[in-house]
């Protein structure tokens, strides 16, 4: 049986809108990630809910243009966009 899981992404009101999957609340949130339009200096707030449950996770996201990796394929650009996330809080929701 597979060990992954849902998370949704929610707003603010609590309005659901997608869904991540990922082993891990971290996974779907990079996922979350690399469609926002945050950068490090103003990052994004992911909130993600786990499907089944009460947890929401939340996330400060960003993502910022690095170089490929050398052993990049020859259609990948010379730029790509890379996710980052930072774990802030767990809220339960009632």
């Amino acid at each position: 049986m597979s060990d992954t899981r849902n998370f949704v992404l929610r707003d603010v009101d609590g309005n659901e809108h997608g869904v991540f999957t990922g082993k891990q609340p971290r996974q779907a949130a990079l996922k979350a990630a690399n469609r926002g339009k945050g950068t490090k200096s103003k990052p994004d707030t992911i909130r993600l809910r786990e499907r089944g449950t009460k947890k929401v996770h939340v996330f400060k996201a960003w993502k910022q243009l690095v170089a490929a990796p050398k052993n990049k394929p020859e259609w990948m650009p010379e730029k790509i966009s890379k996710p980052f996330v930072k774990k802030e809080k767990i809220e339960t929701i009632e």
